[in-house]
């Protein structure tokens, strides 16, 4: 017996041991299973925007052509008046009163035309008749002339003093919108007067400027074609409008002039946009971005998904052949819908994370499940 329990003492004893130096089962965790797609280049018709403010086509001044009490004001500031429209009145008693003595003294001036009339009618038969001298059918023919003289006269005093009662209502000489309109009723205002009677802005059509760095001025240059700058402006499409609000205005624009030179203080140069404006949506004074359209290119195209920010630069996580990801800056140009232009730092062929980027870290290694880039760009196209 004592044999036996010796021997099952020594197993217990050898079993215990390799018990507690046997090391533990590691469990291993799958991968993580992320979409990855495969870079291409596409043709992509990116776009350049501009800081722009606008002005109507014309912005006229209403100024009155004659002395006298503004008695009326038939608009409000900012109102959208048409051509022709009545806008203000001067009293227009004085020149009623100045058409009254004209319009007489015309009528005194041709009753003494008629007289003198008479006169020549009367001494003409009886100089033929050897009655009286030809000396006195001169002088009433004289006498004649003056009188006829005087009635042209009078004539034009009628007419100035019309011209003049007309000036008392001043009217819109276009369509538009009115400014500020600084004098009240009873003002005193005359052709004199310092301060116009307020600002019409023909808005029909709007002009929209907006400045080109040096840079920018030479890139358009190159890519628009044509031998001069008009025949360049020309061959540039049509431009739209981004108001403030990043609303982009329903109808495009077209560039029509540069200014000649450089302001040599700020180093830009001004361009012109004519864009129409039958709705009156637009006016005088507003701000917004100017989009301009750049030639067609070849570029590769990146998901804006597929990126992440960090201290203002972009990044991506690039995917090697043993499925590790290392994160990548890359240089943006533009936007084209929801996709990043990229200029460096990727090729065609390279590999990247489409989602999920939140999870990673350099050097983790994935279970990479390939995406069409193709069926992104169809599903949701730049």
């Amino acid at each position: 017996m004592s044999i036996l329990l010796l021997t099952s003492i020594l197993i217990s004893i050898v079993y215990s041991c390799n018990t507690a130096n046997s090391a533990p089962v590691a469990i291993e965790m799958p991968l993580q299973a992320l979409p990855v797609i495969t870079l291409q280049a596409y043709p992509v018709n990116t776009s350049k925007e501009f800081t722009a403010s606008l002005e109507g086509s014309r912005d006229i001044e209403i100024r009155a052509q004659v002395d006298g009490y503004l008695d009326k004001i038939y608009v409000d500031e900012g109102a959208a008046v048409h051509k022709g429209q009545l806008l203000f009145h001067i009293d227009a008693r004085p020149y009623q009163e100045q058409l009254n003595n004209a319009t007489a003294n015309l009528q005194s001036a041709k009753a003494a035309l008629e007289n003198a009339s008479i006169n020549v009618e009367k001494l003409a038969p009886l100089v033929q008749n050897n009655v009286v001298s030809d000396v006195q059918l001169k002088s009433a023919k004289a006498a004649y002339n003056v009188a006829k003289a005087n009635v042209d006269q009078a004539q034009s005093a009628v007419a100035s003093a019309n011209i003049s009662l007309g000036f008392t209502k001043i009217v819109s000489p276009a369509d538009g919108f009115i400014g500020k309109i600084p004098l009240k009723t009873g003002s005193l205002v005359g052709r004199s007067t310092v301060d116009a009677l307020t600002m019409l802005s023909e808005t029909k059509e709007m002009h929209v400027y907006f400045s080109m760095s040096e840079t920018d001025f030479l890139q358009f240059k190159k890519q628009i074609v044509g031998n001069t700058i008009e025949e360049k402006i020309k061959q540039l499409p049509q431009v739209e409008l981004l108001l403030s609000d990043n609303t982009i205005y329903p109808q495009k624009g077209k560039v029509e002039i540069v200014q000649g030179q450089f302001d040599k203080s700020i180093g830009t140069i001004n361009f012109r946009a004519t864009f129409p404006n039958a709705l009156g949506l637009l006016r005088s004074g507003n701000t917004g971005k100017i989009r301009v359209p750049q030639q067609t290119s070849t570029s590769i195209i990146v998901p804006q998904e597929a990126t992440f920010e960090t201290q203002d630069k972009v990044f991506v996580f690039t995917v090697n052949d043993s499925s590790k990801v290392t994160g990548k800056p890359i240089a943006v140009t533009s936007r084209a819908g929801n996709y990043y232009v990229v200029s460096s730092g990727l090729k065609v062929g390279d590999k990247i994370v489409y989602s999920g980027l939140g999870r990673l870290q350099d050097g983790m290694k994935i279970n990479p499940q390939p995406i069409s880039l193709d069926s992104l760009t169809k599903a949701n196209p730049f």
